[in-house]
């Protein structure tokens, strides 16, 4: 439903009475939330973060502070965004999926300020790259995914990572550029096993992969 006015509720504000914000959600009255973006049920929006136009949050989101969310980004059910994440305009992340602190999802392969003749380019006159974070996953702190990628559902991206190619579901990469280095169970612990059938190390769950 549509926000209406700048009342306070213990500390929280809706920003942008033109803003959709559902009435069990909460912004900090430091956010910053622009027309026509969407804040579904039980979400939170923390100190300094900036959600644009819109841009549409899901149920029971977290977005920690000085988050930054681009115009049109969606964001399923559930999702948490950690602190000093920025996430671009392409960016689209499925129900679940966990973004620590200091993540960037970027979207553009060729990013240039100018022209070859100097002039500044103008917003139509760029590609947009996607990013596409699947169900369930996780991207480590300070990750960087780079655009036109898919991040598989419940797979793991380690922290620091260049991520440069798409990750198969339930994967596990890290490095630089990122590259497989195993399979992940849905609790985030360690697949083993032979051919495509896997167990976790932890709490048993089989789950069949999509081995390259």
């Amino acid at each position: 439903m549509p926000a209406r006015g700048r009342a306070a509720r213990a500390g929280f504000v809706v920003i942008d009475e033109r803003a959709r914000i559902d009435p069990t959600a909460r912004v900090h009255a430091t956010a910053d939330v622009e027309a026509e973006a969407e804040i579904g049920p039980n979400s939170r929006v923390w100190h300094h973060s900036q959600v644009r136009t819109r841009a549409r949050l899901g149920a029971n989101c977290i977005l920690g502070k000085n988050v930054f969310v681009d115009f049109e980004v969606e964001i399923g059910d559930n999702c948490k965004i950690q602190n000093n994440a920025l996430v671009y305009h392409g960016a689209w992340l499925g129900k679940g999926v966990f973004v620590g602190p200091a993540v960037i999802i970027t979207n553009d392969h060729n990013p240039r300020a100018v022209n070859p003749d100097g002039g500044l380019l103008s917003a139509d006159q760029w590609q947009l790259g996607e990013v596409r974070i699947e169900d369930g996953a996780s991207i480590g702190a300070g990750a960087i995914l780079v655009a036109g990628i898919t991040v598989g559902a419940w797979s793991l991206v380690g922290a620091g990572a260049v991520v440069t190619r798409d990750v198969p579901r339930n994967g596990l990469v890290a490095g630089v550029p990122a590259r497989l280095i195993g399979y992940v169970c849905r609790c985030g612990h360690r697949l083993r096993g032979e051919g495509r059938s896997l167990q976790c190390e932890r709490c048993g769950r089989t789950e069949e992969i999509d081995a390259p």
